[in-house]
């Protein structure tokens, strides 16, 4: 009998780490799903729905005998779902909107097997310090902000911008671990 594989479905180096800072063996599987939040979804309903498309994608491409885990992070300002930039002019507006307020840091983690799945939304309120245009530009110039929702990373350069938390740092990076563990102990 084949035993059963965890199948991390993300490229994301930071996803990877914290999976394997909590123990599992597991393969990496990049999918290549659309990220486009379909109208009338709410930010809860929109990355959740990422997590579970990557998640499925991966559970397809890799063989239905395996576990596979697939998550997304969104930020949330207002009502604006803030998601990689394009480009400095996005990044800048981006970060313009954080500065000096509060935001809610959406990370959905969806673990899926043959028989079944199950999701979960972890929220964290992020508050960041005021942002000069000379700090959003020089932090552009770093290469970090180019593939992170919201422009920014909290666990790099980006944390400086950080004043304080509510919730799960890690859900901030990009994979809660509690919940995660949680989850595929339902699993494996």
């Amino acid at each position: 009998m084949q035993s059963t594989t965890l199948v991390l479905a993300s490229g994301s180096p930071r996803r990877k780490e914290l999976l394997a800072q909590l123990g599992y063996d597991f393969q990496v599987l990049v999918t290549d799903v659309e990220e486009q939040r379909l109208t009338g979804e709410s930010p809860e309903q929109y990355v959740k729905r990422l997590s579970f498309d990557k998640a499925k994608a991966g559970l397809l491409q890799s063989g239905s005998k395996n576990v596979v885990l697939g998550s997304d992070t969104i930020v949330v300002s207002g009502d604006n779902v803030l998601e990689k930039p394009n480009d400095l002019t996005d990044s800048k507006q981006m970060l313009m909107q954080l500065s000096d307020s509060c935001h809610q840091v959406l990370t959905a983690v969806t673990v899926i097997s043959n028989q079944k799945h199950r999701s979960v939304v972890v929220s964290t309120n992020v508050w960041f310090k005021p942002l000069s245009d000379n700090e959003i530009e020089q932090y552009w110039q770093t290469g970090e902000p180019c593939d992170k929702a919201g422009s920014y990373g909290i666990q790099g350069l980006g944390g400086r911008f950080v004043t304080r938390i509510e919730g799960s740092y890690f859900a901030v990076v990009g994979l809660p671990l509690y919940e995660t563990d949680q989850l595929l102990r339902e699993f494996l």
